[in-house]
């Protein structure tokens, strides 16, 4: 992709930078100058519902960790017989830029009225009182060895495994969106489940493969 970015907001918050700016026809979003995700590259958190459906396809409720473009939960919403999709996100302005810029490329998934959003840490959401979901889908950083802060390594921990398995159904589902393969995560989810699976996705603008990690 040849084209020059043009920032369209830049803002601090208790996190560090956050910047969301345009290339072309897409949308970038960039934490502490590193890539975050974009626009164009969302194949493999579609997938990671998808994938999440073959292997629970009677799923209702849905939690997405992670707002980013939309794209999990706009999935997740198009997902036949989904009634309710909970997503998790840390940053208000990434919520905002959903409702404005972005909103045209997710397809306005903030408004539909299944969603139903919380500004909130993961990690914090997730040691309130439990509700059970049929997939939860974690796409809240780059993966479990690429963490956008040094704090969510506790989400891919032998100890966040076990407050997401307090939140899923009888039958539920795992899955998780990392930008590389991780084989220290894989080995802790065959250790903890009776049914993992690693999943490449074709991803775009890279000669690597993103993962999607089942897991029940």
């Amino acid at each position: 992709m040849d084209e020059r970015p043009r920032v369209i907001e830049r803002v601090t918050t208790p996190r560090g930078e956050l910047q969301l700016q345009r290339r072309g026809e897409h949308y970038e979003v960039i934490s502490n100058g590193s890539f975050l995700m974009a626009t164009y590259n969302g194949d493999s958190e579609r997938a990671m519902i998808h994938l999440a459906h073959g292997w629970n396809p009677h799923m209702v409720r849905v939690l997405v960790g992670g707002l980013g473009v939309g794209f999990t939960l706009r999935a997740a919403l198009d997902a036949p017989g989904v009634a309710q999709v909970t997503v998790v996100e840390i940053e208000p302005k990434v919520a905002e830029w959903n409702r404005g810029p972005l909103a045209a490329v997710n397809g306005h998934a903030l408004d539909d009225p299944r969603t139903h959003l919380v500004v909130d840490d993961l990690a914090h959401f997730l040691a309130g009182v439990p509700s059970p979901y049929d997939v939860i889908a974690l796409d809240t950083d780059n993966g479990p060895d690429w963490t956008v802060f040094d704090q969510n390594d506790r989400l891919w921990s032998e100890a966040g495994l076990a407050h997401l398995d307090q939140w899923l159904a009888p039958g539920g589902v795992l899955a998780f969106w990392s930008a590389n393969p991780a084989p220290g995560f894989e080995a802790l989810l065959r250790r903890r489940y009776r049914e993992v699976a690693a999943c490449p996705v074709r991803a775009a603008l890279s000669d690597i493969d993103d993962l999607v990690y089942l897991a029940r």
